[in-house]
């Protein structure tokens, strides 16, 4: 049994990391990525929508998103959704296509998202820190019910390992997309 709440915590920590490195590739680093969109919802006939639902999105260069969407009428509301978001673009739309020009980071911009950065590593590691505090309570509900104090310890120091391995994973890709925002 204390295996499964190990095992279960470990997963738990992995979808933590995963989300991290999802938020953090949402992040504007100076280059266009489709990521870029993928938390912008569009509202589309009374529904939130996710805007690579409604739309063929693609990069010719590294300065430019295109969004080709599949309902013309929907344009004005992929727009709308853009302008919304947090990401700070304007789009262009021509009729057909809406074009978001990725300009480059100024020095001021850089700093700002290498904070933002943190703030998403610092909700990863307190994520990862629950986790492990549901994890060492059900140890410990197990040793009202038949474990040794010991094996309590022991199995609360593995789960104790295991956070600061996932908190260190945490760092490294901080430190990565850190270099990543401040490279000119």
């Amino acid at each position: 049994m204390p295996q499964a709440i190990k095992q279960s915590a470990e997963e738990r920590m992995e979808k933590a990391i995963l989300s991290l490195r999802r938020d953090l590739a949402s992040l504007r680093a100076g280059r266009a990525s489709t990521s870029l969109l993928d938390r912008i919802q569009v509202e589309y006939y009374g529904s939130l929508t996710p805007i690579n639902q409604l739309a063929n999105i693609s990069t010719p260069d590294s300065r430019t998103l295109l969004i080709q969407p599949w309902d013309k009428t929907s344009m004005s509301d992929i727009e709308r959704a853009i302008m919304k978001s947090d990401i700070g673009i304007t789009p262009a739309n021509d009729g057909t296509i809406i074009r978001l020009s990725i300009p480059a980071l100024t020095e001021d911009r850089r700093t700002e998202l290498v904070k933002f950065t943190k703030k998403f590593g610092e909700e990863a590691k307190i994520a990862i820190r629950n986790i492990r505090r549901d994890a060492n309570d059900d140890i410990k509900k197990m040793e009202k019910n038949g474990i040794s104090e010991d094996e309590s310890h022991g199995h609360q120091e593995d789960i104790q390992k295991t956070t600061d391995k996932f908190i260190a994973e945490v760092d490294k890709v901080l430190l990565s997309k850190e270099k990543e925002i401040m490279e000119v």
